[in-house]
């Protein structure tokens, strides 16, 4: 079977002629300009993904294997009718599905070698004589008919149900260049048609520095270079389908700071040298060595997976989490940033689990569905097969009936407006024609645009630092305003986002001592309108002990209370090293209009501002501390430049 036109392109030309009849041959401007676009192709602008006219989409699916796997067709055909789990997934806000697929198989493709897979042609009569490759088109012209996108996945390099577990893209016979000749077939073979609207390069790529093979992300050409391969893959697919969506995903390690690919893989959890992530899941690279795709970079999309601990019980599950925790310890440091920085837009490509089991699954899933919606990250669940034997589906083992729990805890992140589903198709309704439960996209902007709550909140206060240690600071701001309401607020350390909270304070930790950081704050409301970001703040970390031998100072401020013209603070000087010490110093800078207008346990001196002990607390031992104090005139200010030192 041919890829075909597609049935927007015939609507519109439709829609054209009657123009052209009615004007007398030049079609009516007004006509024209309110026609949505005649395809359903779809690029990238910031962290959005958008359709041609530039009117943001949501991409909310699921996944559904089979025709990765030694039967080379979806899973379920075997009781189940093709068509009405397809129809099934449509009427319930199913948008795009993510299909994993082998190398293996589209290289059979390519080579005229489909072989007809065991169906139930009793259930799918539809689907009787037909081979794997015409059985996948007639599944793409169900799509059509339904208003169903596709993401197709190179899931594994052979067809083998765990080739998944395989950590790079090329094994055996499936050599790096069939990898990439196999996708440049697929580019060709469905340049024209809109229902394939994304490619994801390969599934997972993974592996440890001490494992044989292993994928790595950095800027060499070596064959295990995961960053290099996508490129190379990606740049040979748009040369042929400039069109098409580009998903990347992650790997699994990345060395920490101060490492190299050649490092040894310690203990991760004595004395680690790489950061650890789920396979696929981990895109620190992104930040060092971004894809580049030049003149198409308008088509890239970054998909990290993530999951919960009964699929495997990473570290972070083993101490308490909520929401905001998992964002800034595990999200945000290794793909959130990206959309949150407005590098690329986000694709999850595979999330999900077993609902009721083990509380901290509930609780992973509903935080991580909440950051979807939230932020309207697009992704695909994981999955729609009963048969997934660490997650179940959204089906149940009827390949009928689905689970109405799990489906519930989606819902959510599936894209609804006025209460129906929304397709990626810009003439069909997602279910089809006629369809009660969903509408088109041209359906979705026929308004000419998005609605709803569009206005921004005011930005917060500049944030005040309190507490101020070698490596931590307190901070806290004036509250946003918004016409609905400031659900969370974005904390911007030297221009880059580094936690997200939902209320007005937050003490930023793991900073270097004697360093200078400048300290922003973003609102963020209910709809996702974003603030302009509040004045700055610097504040620079007191002296810590260097190396943790020797002797080694900190300071730390505490404002005691604030009156106009005036306020009290209390300083805590700390030994942090290792030997005694005779006597301190700590200097520090306010700014103008603001000074020390008196100081006790101290003696004040200059230039700057400089306290050196009294008689009597000069010396302190290892981990001892003592406190000096003073009432300063005018607004109370957080130190600049601080330093303390310890002789």
């Amino acid at each position: 079977m041919t890829a075909k036109p597609h049935r927007g392109r015939r609507f519109a030309a439709a829609l054209l002629g009657a123009a052209l009849a009615l004007t007398g041959g030049a079609a009516a401007p007004h006509l024209a300009s309110a026609a949505p676009p005649a395809e359903d192709w779809l690029h990238v602008s910031g962290n959005k993904i958008v359709d041609a006219a530039g009117n943001p989409v949501w991409l909310t699916g699921a996944n559904w294997f089979g025709f990765n796997a030694s039967e080379r067709v979806f899973h379920g055909l075997w009781s189940a009718n093709i068509t009405q789990i397809t129809k099934s997934m449509a009427d319930r806000g199913i948008n795009l599905v993510r299909v994993p697929i082998s190398t293996q198989l589209l290289l059979e493709w390519k080579n005229g070698q489909a072989a007809a897979p065991n169906v139930n042609t009793y259930a799918n009569p539809e689907l009787t004589g037909m081979d794997s490759l015409e059985i996948f088109e007639s599944w793409l012209d169900l799509c059509e008919k339904y208003g169903i996108k596709v993401l197709l996945d190179v899931h594994s390099a052979e067809a083998d149900n765990s080739g998944h577990i395989h950590p790079v893209w090329y094994k055996g016979t499936v050599t790096p260049e069939l990898y990439y000749q196999a996708w440049e077939w697929a580019a060709t073979r469905w340049k024209t048609n809109d229902t394939v609207v994304a490619f994801d390069l390969k599934n997972e790529p993974h592996g440890t520095p001490n494992d044989t093979t292993r994928a790595k992300w950095d800027a060499t050409t070596d064959v295990d270079n995961w960053k290099n391969t996508a490129e190379t893959a990606a740049k040979r697919i748009l040369a042929i389908n400039p069109n098409v969506l580009i998903l990347v995903e992650g790997n699994e390690v990345y060395p920490r700071e101060g490492e190299t690919w050649s490092s040894p893989n310690t203990d991760p959890d004595l004395s680690p040298n790489y950061y650890y992530n789920w396979w696929g899941g981990n895109l620190r690279g992104v930040k060092d060595h971004p894809i580049n795709l030049g003149q198409n970079q308008d088509q890239l999309v970054y998909s990290p997976h993530d999951y919960g601990p009964l699929v495997y019980n990473q570290p972070w599950f083993d101490k308490p989490f909520d929401k905001a925790s998992l964002t800034n310890d595990v999200w945000r440091p290794n793909w959130f940033y990206l959309h949150e920085n407005g590098t690329a837009p986000l694709l999850i490509g595979e999330w999900g689990g077993r609902l009721g089991q083990d509380a901290r699954q509930d609780k992973w899933m509903t935080a991580l569905r909440d950051l979807i919606a939230e932020h309207k990250l697009h992704q695909t669940f994981w999955v729609l097969n009963p048969n997934s034997g660490d997650t179940g589906g959204l089906l149940l083992d009827d390949w009928k009936t689905w689970d109405e729990q799990k489906y519930a805890l989606l819902k959510p992140a599936l894209w609804q407006h006025d209460g129906r589903f929304v397709s990626l198709d810009h003439q069909v309704p997602l279910g089809g024609d006629g369809s009660t439960t969903g509408i088109s996209l041209g359906q979705r902007y026929g308004d000419g645009g998005e609605d709803g709550d569009t206005t921004s909140p005011t930005a917060p206060g500049q944030p005040t630092a309190g507490t101020i240690t070698a490596n931590s600071v307190a901070l806290t701001w004036t509250a946003s305003t918004d016409n609905v309401g400031v659900t969370s607020y974005d904390v911007l350390r030297n221009g880059t986002v580094v936690a997200t909270v939902s209320g007005t304070s937050y003490t930023a930790t793991g900073l270097s001592a004697n360093t200078a950081y400048t300290f922003s704050v973003k609102a963020r409301d209910a709809a996702g309108n974003v603030s302009a970001a509040s004045a700055g703040r610097t504040v620079t970390t007191g002296t810590g002990g260097g190396d943790g031998g020797g002797q080694g100072c900190s300071a730390t401020f505490k404002t005691i209370g604030s009156w106009t013209g005036g306020f009290q603070t209390e300083v805590t000087v700390k030994n942090t090293g290792t030997t005694a010490g005779t006597a301190w110093t700590v200097n520090w800078t306010f700014p103008s209009g603001t000074t020390v207008a008196s100081l006790w346990n101290g003696a004040l001196g200059t230039p700057a501002v400089t306290v050196r002990n009294a008689a009597h607390n000069g010396a302190l031992s290892p981990s001892a501390s003592t406190t000096f104090g003073f009432v300063g005139s005018g607004p109370a200010a957080s130190p600049a430049n601080l330093s303390c030192t310890l002789t």
